[in-house]
């Protein structure tokens, strides 16, 4: 995974290049305005605290969270 983080100018024009990947590789390329991003990060922030502070995950251990990430990582051979 590669983060660049570049100013647009006058162009509004983005080159890519000297990419370390191969020939005929696909790539996906996801481009956001910084303030988008952070809009998107608190999002996710407060979304997780209320999940956390949801009755049913009161009884969570880190351990049980580990082993269902095992489990969907072995399913889905990550």
């Amino acid at each position: 995974m590669i983060k660049h983080q570049v100013t647009m100018d006058n162009s509004r024009n983005l080159l890519l290049s000297d990419l370390p990947y191969c020939m005929g590789q696909k790539l996906t390329v996801i481009v956001m305005a910084e303030d988008e991003l952070q809009r998107r990060q608190q999002k996710w922030k407060t979304f997780f605290k209320q999940l956390q502070a949801l009755p049913v995950a009161q009884g969570l251990t880190d351990d049980d969270i580990a082993g269902e990430i095992d489990a969907y990582r072995n399913e889905n051979n990550h």
